[in-house]
């Protein structure tokens, strides 16, 4: 099981081309949506919020998340494990840094999670 984070309007706004998540398109993808592991769910119940985890982000403009994704990303570090599925802190402040990369470029758009 997983979430479905977009950035975006009515539908995922551009981004660079990436290949990150549990969900990999051949080539990647230049839209702002990535699929995230339940198995990270304790981090983010820890670093984002401790009722909401990485639903916190939902519905929000993505300029009003900077502070505590940055936060996070700081507090889980970034360093992954060669195993995307395994729950580690670095996977899921990885995820973390893709989804505030994205903000940071596109701080009107709203992130939706499903």
């Amino acid at each position: 099981m997983s979430w479905w984070v977009y950035l975006g309007k009515k539908k995922p706004v551009s981004v660079d081309n990436h290949s990150e998540g549990g969900t990999y398109a051949v080539g990647g993808i230049d839209e702002a949506e990535l699929n995230i592991t339940y198995n990270y769910s304790k981090f983010y119940y820890q670093a984002l919020d401790k009722k909401k985890g990485l639903d916190w982000l939902h519905d929000k403009r993505a300029y009003k998340c900077f502070h505590r994704l940055r936060k996070a990303v700081m507090q889980l570090g970034t360093q992954r494990d060669m195993e995307y599925w395994n729950a580690t802190s670095g996977n899921a402040g990885y995820a973390l840094n893709v989804l505030y990369q994205w903000a940071r470029r596109h701080p009107m758009a709203k992130f939706v999670v499903q």
